[in-house]
């Protein structure tokens, strides 16, 4: 008897079978409305990354179309054969396909989640007690000499930079690893201290934030038919980081700013693919 194991990793899901596309919504609803009926129905299967509604195009019927997608191919698999033709929670069956192309924009590598997101996930599979995070070090790293990132000595701007490394701990699982996360930002002297005191606060947590994600993007879940989870862990063998004494171990470059702007509690805008699998 083959065992199903599903793998999930703390990133975007870009894989083709693990997003749903769902038409013949009804025009009598809202946006917001569909939405949060979606979710509610589909969260019920497994957790998801997002679910998206747009309104029909002006040449088709009024109506609505959506995007469902989860972090398991198992989950979206079963939501579909469940979901297929049924009137969830409208008068009229709703189609619901897989889709079968693989989107060209995420063949280069899937984006990272956000923090936020990367806390949902963990919650959902290994509970809200099931997982930590400790700062090993918070390091202001403005004033190192390759920062890749100089001001005129008369400018009225002060380069804010810092340099944080987390560890993460499943305990149940014995499973630690750790993640650096760089953050930065720019002072305009002239509006005040509590402008520095202000972004230098928001830089840390930048930061923190930013290494909690590359924590998390080490471990991997595997996940059973049978409900049970394993956790791994993995290691890059170029990264050194020290127990305690992290001193110069952060390694510091010329990374851009946008990288490490805060969750803005948006999903992301994917691009849509309505390639779908019509053999269900």
């Amino acid at each position: 008897m083959e065992i199903e194991v599903d793998i999930i990793e703390f990133r975007v899901p870009v894989e083709n079978n693990k997003t749903l596309f769902i038409w013949d919504i009804q025009a009598s609803f809202s946006e917001a409305h569909i939405y949060e009926a979606l979710w509610s129905v589909y969260s019920a299967f497994g957790a998801l990354y997002l679910v998206k509604v747009y309104p029909n195009a002006a040449v088709a019927m009024p109506g609505f179309y959506a995007m469902v997608k989860f972090y398991s191919f198992a989950h979206a698999s079963k939501a579909q054969r469940a979901t297929d033709k049924q009137c969830l929670f409208q008068n009229s069956p709703l189609k619901v396909r897989v889709s079968t192309k693989q989107n060209q924009a995420y063949l280069f590598g899937a984006k990272s989640l956000s923090h936020a997101k990367c806390q949902d996930l963990a919650n959902h599979y290994l509970g809200f007690n099931g997982w930590s995070t400790r700062i090993v070090t918070l390091k202001d790293i403005s004033k190192c000499t390759d920062v890749g990132w100089s001001l005129d000595s008369s400018s009225q701007e002060e380069l804010l930079k810092y340099g944080c490394v987390v560890e993460l701990t499943i305990p149940h699982h014995r499973v630690t690893c750790r993640g650096v996360g760089v953050a930065e930002d720019v002072v305009h002297l002239e509006k005040g201290p509590e402008e520095k005191l202000w972004k230098s606060s928001k830089v840390k947590k930048w930061a923190k934030d930013k290494a909690v994600v590359a924590a998390f993007e080490k471990v991997l879940l595997v996940v059973f038919g049978n409900g049970k989870i394993a956790v791994e862990c993995r290691f890059d063998r170029e990264e050194v980081l020290p127990d305690e004494n992290v001193e110069g171990a952060i390694q510091v470059n010329d990374i851009s700013w946008t990288e490490f702007e805060p969750d803005l509690g948006e999903e992301e805008d994917l691009p849509w693919d309505f390639t779908v699998d019509l053999s269900h």
